[in-house]
């Protein structure tokens, strides 16, 4: 049996996971493909959505709202790497406040 899993999800300038001996981990790829992690995992460089992350240690079952990000699966570690911490409602808001920007016209 492969070892457990770590769960890893770090902003800039803070680490908002850092979970230890980690069963499973589902996130929601890019293009809203769900995808769940077991230990023995293959590499993998992937995009994620705004979306909950789920994942089951010895504490139970855990689910945390991350802002879209990249996910790395190397060594039985999953990195998610986050530009900033934020709840889906918050980066959905973000994106629909960029929507309503007026937009200047390209130079010719």
């Amino acid at each position: 049996m492969a070892e457990l899993l770590r769960l890893v999800a770090w902003t800039p300038s803070d680490t908002l996971i850092d979970a230890q001996q980690v069963e499973w981990v589902h996130v929601t790829l890019a293009g809203g493909k769900g995808l769940t992690i077991w230990p023995g995992h293959a590499p993998l460089l992937a995009e994620t959505v705004a979306e909950t992350v789920r994942y089951i240690d010895r504490g139970g079952e855990h689910t945390t709202d991350l802002p879209s990000g990249i996910l790395q699966i190397q060594d039985g570690t999953v990195t998610i790497f986050l530009s900033q911490a934020g709840s889906q409602a918050e980066a959905e808001g973000r994106y629909d406040r960029l929507a309503e920007m007026p937009r200047s016209p390209l130079p010719s």
